[in-house]
This record gives structure tokens, C-alpha cells and sequence, in this order.
């Protein structure tokens, strides 16, 4: 743990960002390894004894944000949902991780931010009591402390148990034992399994390997209104979700969120709140960089290769990369398919491995 934690705090200083877009729900899927020649197909294994599938889910709301009023305090509020597994062929979660992202940026009604854009974005896991559900709320267990029960009790059960046994038609718990400690709204957490599970695919994680997630979120790219455009709020969330045999990384997924809420010079909300937001690997081409910037390679290219470069490798492996200036690599096999500063990368890479989710 002190080896991880020296690389965390080592790779702190390289934070880079690595995030594009707006809108309101968002579901991971899986790089497909035909239509990306920077996605090596061959570091993906096929099924194999003890292989298990990696999966993630990214389900974001925007849909409670508000326009400032001369009242109040108009508020781009971003909830979003993370879920993590790994699952069996047969669709058995052998392992589960949730946790949510509670962001928010405030401006008045003429235009100007509120919001201290450098205070950290801490997730709702990390916030632990501090979410206070019961301190405010008067909940029993916190939130953190009933999603990791949902968690738990998804593992060894398939999505259609989960589904028939876990939560009642109202979207709370129907089991007795999950009751007893999640008293919360579940639907939407199971859905984010769900999610996962479906988008789970083979990445080279064997059954028994401690699976890890982690964010790297900030709003210090928001701006305020004036009189030549709109002000922003946003929120980027940068995500991995991987797996590890000790201090071997198994299997690495990496995704971008970036969600865009503009608001005018009288605090009014000028974003669609029911529009979709995408992640930067939901982008793919459409995010640009191969049409605008010329890169080699798309940014949902670039981070499957180095997702791919990483597996197998140990931390101190990847936090060694040599990189230059800006960050980017300068390993001949990696810069081939990888141009951007992995900077970010890293310190995510690094994050995760220190969690104890």
C-alpha cells in the first residue's frame, strides 16, 4: 500500500485532462477492436479458464438544474452513477463496485460564476458521512454503506436474479437482508449494473482478480457569462475501470464524461437538459481529432491502446513511461498509436490502484 500510494502522489503532479460535450444519460460501450486499428485486437484474450469480462457503466443527470432567478441562485446540478463488475460467460457478477458523482457549479442572474472552481470533486464514496444522509436525512447507513450492500448482494447472481430479487416495482429493496441496510431508491443502480454487465467484454482479467474504480473529476474548466457568449458549468469526470492481480494490472478501461451546461448574462439555462450526453469513446470520430486536429488515431482509439499497453504491466511500469514535455509518450511502441499527454492517464491509473473499493 505505501508502494501505491508513492506512485499516487508522484503521478498527482502530471494530472492531465482529457475530456468533450452535453446532455443527460450515458451508458459505456466497449471500443470495438474491428473498427479501430489502434485497439490491438490481440491483447484481448477470447474466453479461457478462469477469464472473466470487464464492465463498466456511466449514467449521468442533469435534469435537476436550475436558472438563477433574482431570488436565487441558478445551479448546473450533475448526478452520475458509476458501475463496475466483472461477470463470468455465463453472466454470474463475480465482483461489483457503484458509486456516484454529486457535481455542481452555481452562477447568479447575471452570468457570474459562485462556485469555488477549484475545490476538489470528491465522489459520493469518497464523501463517506460527509454526503450526509444522516446527518441531514436521518438515514440509518449512509450512502456509500447501501450501495455497497446492493453491490454485494449482486455478486454471484446474474442479472436476472438481481432483477427478480433485489428490488420491489417502486425501485426499492424487496430482499429482506438488502432492506435492512439499503433503504434508498435501487432502480436506477441496478439498471447501472445492468448496464455494465452488458457492456462487459473479455480485456485479459482472470476470476479472483480485485477489480478497482476510480474518477478524477474537476469543474475548473467553467466559465461565466458575458457579453460575447454564454457562460459554461462543467463538470469532466475522467474514468478507469480495471482489475489486478497484486500489483499486476489484468485488465484497463479507460472513458472521458464532460458535460457542458451553458447558461446567459440573466443566469437562464440555454442547454437542452433532456438532450444525451456522450462519452468521448460513445463519440468515437465525432469527437474530432482525426477531422479537426489531424491526430493518427481518435481519442476512443488512443485510450483503448494505452488501456492495452498498460494490461499486464505493473505501477511502477506505467508510472516509468516515458513521456515528454507535454506528457506524451516517446515509447516508439506506444507513440505510434498514442499522441495525447497520458498524463491524466496515469494519475487515474495510479488512483484506482491506491483505492480499496
Amino acid at each position: 500500500m505505501k508502494k501505491n500510494l508513492a506512485i499516487l502522489l508522484s503521478l498527482a503532479l502530471v494530472l492531465a485532462l482529457f475530456s468533450g460535450c452535453s446532455g443527460t444519460t450515458v451508458v459505456y460501450s466497449p471500443v470495438s477492436t474491428e473498427s479501430s486499428s489502434s485497439t490491438p485486437s490481440e491483447s484481448v484474450p477470447s474466453a479461457a479458464n478462469g477469464a472473466v469480462k470487464t464492465g463498466l457503466a456511466i449514467i449521468p443527470s442533469i435534469g435537476e438544474s436550475t436558472s438563477a432567478t433574482a431570488e436565487a441562485e441558478g445551479e448546473a446540478k450533475y448526478d452520475v452513477t458509476i458501475a463496475a463488475v466483472t461477470v463470468t460467460d455465463d453472466g454470474v457478477i463475480e465482483s461489483c463496485i457503484i458509486d456516484g458523482i454529486p457535481g455542481s457549479v452555481k452562477f447568479d442572474a447575471t452570468g457570474a460564476i459562485k462556485t469555488d472552481l477549484t475545490a476538489p470533486v470528491s465522489t459520493k464514496n469518497e464523501l463517506g458521512e460527509k454526503y450526509g444522509m444522516k446527518a441531514y436525512g436521518g438515514a440509518k447507513y449512509e450512502w456509500n454503506e447501501q450501495v455497497a450492500a446492493l453491490a454485494a448482494y449482486a455478486e454471484g447472481k446474474t442479472v436476472e436474479q438481481l432483477r427478480s430479487g433485489a428490488i420491489t416495482e417502486a425501485g426499492t429493496a424487496a430482499d429482506a437482508d438488502l432492506a435492512s441496510t439499503a433503504t434508498i431508491y435501487l432502480g436506477g443502480y441496478v439498471s447501472a449494473i445492468e448496464t455494465a454487465v452488458a457492456n462487459a467484454t473479455h480485456m485479459g482479467a482472470q476470476s479472483g482478480n480485485e477489480l478497482k474504480l476510480a474518477t478524477i473529476n474537476q469543474v475548473s474548466s467553467s466559465t461565466a457569462a458575458d457579453a460575447e457568449k454564454n457562460g459554461i458549468a462543467q463538470l469532466d469526470a475522467d474514468v478507469t475501470a480495471m482489475t489486478m492481480d497484486g500489483d499486476t494490472i489484468t485488465s484497463c478501461y479507460i472513458d472521458s464524461l464532460q458535460t457542458k451546461i451553458e447558461f446567459d448574462t440573466t443566469g437562464t439555462i440555454k442547454t437542452d437538459l433532456s438532450a444525451p450526453v456522450l462519452t468521448k469513446n460513445q463519440l468515437g470520430e465525432n469527437y474530432g481529432m482525426k477531422a479537426w486536429g489531424g491526430a493518427v488515431a481518435e481519442w476512443n482509439e488512443q485510450a483503448a491502446s494505452f488501456a492495452a499497453y498498460v494490461t499486464g504491466k505493473t505501477l511502477a511500469d506505467v508510472s516509468g513511461i516515458a513521456v515528454d514535455e507535454r506528457t506524451a509518450p516517446t515509447d516508439a511502441d506506444l507513440s505510434s498509436s498514442v499522441t495525447i499527454s497520458i498524463g491524466g492517464f496515469q494519475a487515474l491509473i495510479a488512483k484506482a490502484a491506491a483505492s480499496s473499493n
